[in-house]
């Protein structure tokens, strides 16, 4: 029997997966119907604000006489509060399923076991725990921010094949490509991933980056930037309006307006710590840290981060900016001539 629970929440998790970068502030979940070992219904969550997997997998029954007779499997424990949409627990209570299955607990504290209480008081059959650890790493940017009270961080550099970030000299204000346009690309979409991006001042005045997913279909993160002084002006990308834009300062003296918003914060050895509650402030799930070098080893030397990800290209520098090094779990991959290291700051 657990083989078969194990099948339809793998289905599940497949299912959850479509909603990947469109969920916020919500979990990804996915949920199948089965009756008599033939899935009759499934759906998944697709946007904050509209229907939960288990909403859409009852609409999708043709016969709705069948739940009565029928299991579901969720990913996720069922809500069993009011936001934005009803509970899926009284939902489920309601069209009389009397067997349900669940990958995993909602940690969020409007949820955390209510929901599964809820079921089982109104006398249905709960399996809760069927692959618990891959329901728990899909979301695992939701669980990071409700369980650790801060975003899921991931850092990400490019270097060059002698370990620099960034060459002695420079001729223009941009940024200097050490990985192949395969990789780029690959940023843009990891961008649209997540909800915000961090940089320092350095990698504003040395690059002007804009930021954004130009190059991949989907949403701009937020831009979050490290600026002590407040001597970032109006001739650079990030104060372009474009996209909301958070700037972490010691300067008192500058007023948020149209998508500039300014927070406040004492540049001390637990600085990381200041950020990530800031960013908590603002509801981030999810940051990708860029750089500069200060930046990311602020993150490393705190050990806030739970991923890195690093492009090692095939130029050599002899001289620059020495990379940031980690000790950890690693995996390579090959993007044609570039390696792509992911380290990972957990078991």
């Amino acid at each position: 029997m657990v083989n078969s629970h194990e099948k339809y929440i793998k289905r599940c998790l497949e299912l959850a997966k479509n909603g990947f970068g469109t969920t916020y502030p919500n979990p990804m979940v996915g949920s199948v119907i089965v009756y008599e070992n033939k899935i009759i219904g499934e759906g998944w969550h697709k946007k904050s604000g509209e229907a939960h997997a288990e909403v859409n997998a009852i609409n999708s029954v043709k016969d709705k006489s069948l739940l009565s007779k029928s299991t579901i499997y969720v990913s996720l424990e069922p809500c069993s509060h009011f936001g934005k949409t009803p509970p899926c627990s009284d939902l489920i209570i309601e069209k009389q399923i009397p067997n349900i299955v669940i990958g995993t607990i909602d940690s969020n504290e409007k949820v955390s076991g209510k929901g599964i209480q809820k079921l089982r008081d109104a006398g249905r059959n709960v399996v809760v725990g069927v692959l618990d650890k891959e329901c728990q790493e899909l979301n695992k940017r939701f669980f990071t921010y409700h369980n650790k009270k801060r975003p899921y961080i991931i850092l990400k550099w490019a270097e060059s094949g002698d370990g620099f970030i960034a060459p002695e000299k420079k001729e223009e204000q941009k940024p200097f490509w050490i990985s192949n346009e395969f990789s780029r690309q690959l940023v843009h979409k990891w961008r649209s991933e997540e909800q915000a991006i961090l940089v320092g001042t350095n990698t504003i005045f040395e690059d002007n980056p804009e930021l954004t997913s130009r190059d991949w279909k989907g949403k701009n993160p937020v831009r979050v930037v490290i600026d002590r002084l407040g001597k970032i002006n109006e001739n650079y990308f990030v104060k372009d309006k474009s996209v909301k834009t958070i700037f972490i300062t010691e300067s008192e003296n500058l007023s948020s307006h149209e998508n500039i918003i300014y927070e406040n914060a004492i540049f001390d050895i637990r600085l990381a710590e200041k950020i990530c509650s800031i960013l908590q402030k603002h509801s981030i799930q999810s940051i990708i840290i860029e750089g500069g070098k200060k930046t990311l080893d602020t993150f490393i030397d705190a050990g806030l981060w739970d991923e890195a990800r690093v492009f090692k290209g095939t130029t050599i520098f002899s001289n620059g900016t020495k990379a940031p090094r980690l000790n950890g779990k690693c995996v390579e991959k090959k993007i044609k001539n570039d390696q792509l290291l992911t380290y990972y700051n957990h078991d």
